[in-house]
């Protein structure tokens, strides 16, 4: 019972003063690095092909990969959106950005939109599957056409996508590096995001499943868990009101990620850099999931009076 108050007295303690004791770390520790980390030069001569790859993290990813010399096909449903990225990322990086709408959830689609990145830029031999469906709702209020929606975009069409690339390479006898872009809420299950949970686990396992079964055709496969990435889409959709953003900085870091810092990481992984690297889901979050899952780690935002009146506490207290 003891025990229990002390840690009471540190959470109240915790709450009053965690923000004025973060505004130093928050502003001078671990600012993020948005160049590419990878020499130029490193994906010439190479195709990549992303889903959801007009927006986001997608669109950065592929920046990231044409700016290192990759010829890139972003895929997604609007062709409206992926010619603008197109016309930009093309422009800055004079690497030839291919845009193709389709609908992951479409097997037939997907098949046009490999032969059409086969035919403009050549077989892919990188493979980022990103195309994400969510939104946040009480599970008791989903209907079989959301729970279906989100599964069908998330987990079959990063299946259908490397089922269709994956036959045309081991074909062709031409190896590839794949990657999957999943969630770090696959850890420990969360609620209210259920169908993109369930579906990116799925990914997760996926991902695993075939590093093992087609490593011996060349190919890798490997998983980035990313954290609280700020992206207008996403959060529009799962925190319209910015009530969670705040608790996405909270860990050693202290901040959200940017997208950049993921494209680099995704780079890394899709490059022969990370030739011994396969079957790994990498999560990338700021600390955030080991911070909030120790029971004391608040206790790291107490300052040194604070430790002193919770010492105090604890002297003044007696029995087992």
């Amino acid at each position: 019972m003891n025990n229990i108050r002390v840690v009471r007295v540190a959470r109240s303690v915790h709450r009053k003063h965690a923000f004025e004791s973060r505004r130093w770390y928050a502003k001078t520790k671990f600012p993020p690095v948005v160049t590419p980390m990878l020499p130029p030069g490193t994906f010439e001569n190479k195709v990549a092909f992303i889903t959801g790859g007009g927006t986001g993290i997608g669109r950065g990813m592929a920046k990231m990969l044409a700016r290192l010399g990759a010829n890139v096909a972003i895929v997604s449903r609007k062709q409206d959106v992926l010619d603008a990225t197109a016309q930009e990322l093309s422009a800055k990086t004079r690497m030839k950005i291919l845009p193709v709408a389709a609908d992951v959830r479409d097997p037939a689609a997907i098949a046009a939109a490999v032969d059409k990145c086969e035919q403009e830029l050549g077989l892919p031999n990188i493979v980022i599957n990103n195309a994400a469906g969510n939104f946040i709702s009480p599970t008791e209020k989903l209907s079989p056409n959301a729970w279906k929606t989100v599964v069908d975009i998330v987990l079959n069409g990063t299946a259908f996508v490397t089922l269709e690339i994956g036959k045309r390479l081991i074909k062709a006898e031409q190896g590839a590096n794949f990657l999957a872009i999943s969630a770090t809420y696959t850890n420990l299950g969360s609620g209210f995001v259920v169908p993109s949970c369930a579906a990116k686990s799925g990914v997760e396992a996926l991902t695993k499943s075939l590093a093992a079964e087609w490593g011996r055709y060349g190919m890798r496969f490997n998983c980035i868990s990313p954290g609280a990435v700020f992206t207008k889409g996403a959060f529009s959709r799962l925190d319209p009101e910015g009530q969670f953003t705040k608790t996405g900085i909270e860990g050693p870091i202290e901040r959200v990620g940017e997208i950049a810092e993921v494209a680099n990481l995704a780079a890394y992984l899709v490059s022969d850099y990370s030739n011994w690297l396969t079957g790994e889901v990498i999560r990338m979050d700021g600390g955030h999931l080991n911070h909030i899952a120790g029971d004391f780690n608040k206790l790291v935002d107490l300052d040194e009076a604070k430790w002193k009146m919770l010492e105090a506490a604890i002297r003044n207290t007696s029995g087992s």
